[in-house]
């Protein structure tokens, strides 16, 4: 068993995972180093146990070997002399007897004088075997007694060095457990991001239609003034929306310019400033809407083909950073923070996809436009938030700067992380830097309510980071730095008021972060202590107090300052807390899962195992079968 643990504790030593990559999250390299630190505990109490069964050889075995050989020896030969003794004693004394009586009485007087002395010898040895025998039987009660209480104290040694690696150890266990999460989640929102992007690599006749270039293209009419009142003209319009550039293309021109149904002259471009939906009561056309661009005064006035069509085209013209679309980002914000921000789940559940679309709409309606409590909950209004940053045509954190950002995220230590950022931030144009403020702001303000809603800096990271950032090349070596997007966004909310309050200090130049790592993994195990430890004393003798004493404790739990009864208190309370953290509950609502490590329930189901969980609010539950998590506000303790 022994060389079976060395030989684990040296396995996990010498263990490294693999990295797909060219760099490590925090969560993943404590992980990778846990495994370093398993086997330091395990060698640890390796060592303690073979200390434990130095101490029983030290305290127990040897002392009672010593008496046996010693002592119960000693009775022995004493026996061995006495039944001599005695056998020379009887055999003197038959002789004795059978002495005649006829002999002189010198003779007589001179046997009965030499009987007495051999006598006196056999009392002697009669006397010295009794006293042994007594001295052993007396001595038994604190030579037998008195070593296997001190193996008991260093029984209670070994197991307080137990509790006291126990201890220690409890934080970093938490702490790991947080990274592990942490890891799991990356996993599955990186899993997610890479299947939808396989999923438009193989719907090629949709994503990837080689003859347009075109963010959209068809037909709309226009609606042209001319002296005498105005005629709405239908032209075929393009939109790229990279470039921002809208060409119309008159279809009712005079046949000379038109091919098989194709317009031959030169369309008109025009680079895209707003797009606003007309009011039906100022027009007496429907699906209306209007456009500013950069080379005309006014507005040009379109119309679609549909309601659906319109909502489509106003919203694929306005998905770039506007007022119009600061204007709609404020009102959700403004509506989430009235309701409230202690929502169970607050962005992390989604809304109806109708009702988003339909929301989506809104973000190209006028500025004096309010958002009606009545008619859009939270989850919609969430939905929509995120989709709208989702959809704009460049992620607010910018292509030109989503490498440096990168980079800045993969720095080992913390405080580099923070400046490379908050420098970063910076360097954005600044509407985008303006509506960053207004987004993380509010988010921030989200997490600082994470013991309710459950909803902290590094969920809000995971869930805002691939809409905030993303690479310009869609690969799946993109989507591998997609952990590193989240701790971009995880370090801008949390360090909001300091990145946004603050000028960066350039002053102190950072280190050139490397594109890959410049060293293997670290291999030095993290320490759970400040310093080496102490080897625990397993002292020879158990050292009882005098009966001047005020207490009877052994010196080794004075030392630590525990008494007898303070250790048995607290090995009761380890027993009684062993035996309460597994409890049986019973939902008081039903719960729909939306990850794979949460658990689905109807009301009234019933729950074995709880017991709380690393992330707040929520606990640990077997349903079923089935273990994952469940809300701690879900359930009640039978």
């Amino acid at each position: 068993m022994k060389d079976i643990l060395m030989r684990f504790s040296q396995s996990l030593q010498e263990f490294q995972f693999e990295c797909i990559g060219d760099a490590e999250t925090d969560d993943e390299i404590s992980i990778a180093q846990s495994l370093k630190e398993f086997s330091q505990l395990l060698s640890t109490m390796e060592e303690e146990r073979k200390r434990l069964i130095q101490n029983a050889d030290d305290v127990l075995i040897s002392p009672l070997e010593r008496f046996r050989k010693e002592q119960i020896g000693a009775v022995k030969e004493g026996k061995k002399q006495f039944d001599k003794e005695t056998e020379r004693y009887y055999s003197v004394l038959e002789k004795h007897l059978s002495v005649s009586s006829k002999k002189k009485e010198s003779q007589l007087h001179e046997a009965d004088s030499q009987m007495s002395k051999d006598r006196q010898v056999f009392y002697d040895a009669s006397l010295q075997y009794v006293f042994k025998i007594q001295e052993v039987q007396e001595r038994k009660k604190f030579e037998f007694v008195e070593p296997l209480l001190a193996f008991l104290q260093g029984l209670f040694t070994f197991y307080h060095e137990g509790y006291e690696l126990a201890s220690e150890f409890e934080p970093y266990k938490q702490q790991l457990q947080f990274n592990l999460q942490n890891a799991r989640n990356n996993f599955e929102s990186t899993r997610a991001e890479v299947e939808r992007l396989m999923k438009r690599i193989r719907s090629a006749e949709e994503d990837f239609k080689a003859p347009s270039c075109f963010t959209m293209e068809g037909y709309l009419y226009i609606q042209e003034k001319r002296p005498l009142g105005s005629v709405w003209t239908r032209y075929y319009c393009t939109y790229q929306k990279s470039s921002k550039m809208f060409t119309m293309s008159n279809t009712e021109s005079r046949p000379a310019s038109r091919q098989n149904g194709v317009v031959n002259g030169t369309p008109e471009m025009f680079r895209l400033r707003s797009c606003v939906r007309r009011k039906r009561d100022s027009i007496d056309k429907r699906f209306c809407f209007d456009i500013e661009v950069v080379e005309r005064h006014g507005v040009i006035t379109l119309q679609a083909l549909s309601e659906a069509n319109r909502r489509l085209v106003a919203f694929c013209l306005t998905a770039f950073l506007n007022e119009a679309g600061l204007n709609f980002v404020k009102k959700c914000i403004e509506l989430v923070e009235t309701r409230g921000l202690t929502t169970l789940g607050l962005y992390r559940t989604g809304g109806v996809n109708s009702k988003v679309q339909r929301l989506m709409t809104t973000s190209t309606a006028p500025a004096d436009m309010q958002l009606d409590a009545d008619i859009w909950d939270n989850k919609t209004i969430t939905s929509g938030l995120k989709n709208y940053f989702r959809c704009l045509a460049e992620p607010l954190l910018t292509y030109r700067l989503h490498k440096e950002f990168i980079r800045a995220a993969k720095y080992d230590d913390q405080t580099y992380r923070v400046r490379a950022i908050h420098a970063l931030v910076h360097k954005l144009p600044e509407k985008n830097r303006s509506m960053l403020d207004l987004l993380t702001n509010h988010l921030h303000k989200v997490s600082s309510h994470s013991d309710q809603n459950l909803m902290t800096v590094s969920n809000l990271g995971m869930i805002f980071g691939p809409t905030l950032m993303r690479s310009q090349e869609e690969t799946v070596a993109a989507m591998m730095n997609i952990k590193f997007q989240n701790i971009v966004v995880e370090i801008i909310i949390e360090n909001h008021h300091k990145i946004f309050g603050e000028a960066p200090d350039l002053s102190v130049p950072l280190p050139q972060a490397p594109s890959t790592r410049s060293t293997p993994r670290r291999s030095k195990a993290i320490c759970l202590s400040s310093g080496k430890r102490k080897a625990r004393l397993y002292p020879p003798a158990l050292c009882l107090a005098d009966n001047d004493s005020e207490s009877f404790c052994s010196l080794p739990l004075r030392e630590y300052g525990f008494t007898q009864q303070q250790l048995f208190d607290s090995y009761i309370i380890l027993l009684m807390v062993s035996l309460l953290s597994l409890r049986d509950a019973k939902a008081l609502y039903s719960c729909e899962a939306e990850h794979s490590h949460e658990l689905s329930f109807p009301q009234g189901a019933l729950f074995s195992n709880v017991y709380p969980s690393v992330e707040p609010g929520w606990l640990q539950a077997t349903y079923n079968g089935k273990t994952g998590l469940i809300p701690e506000n879900y359930i009640t303790y039978l």
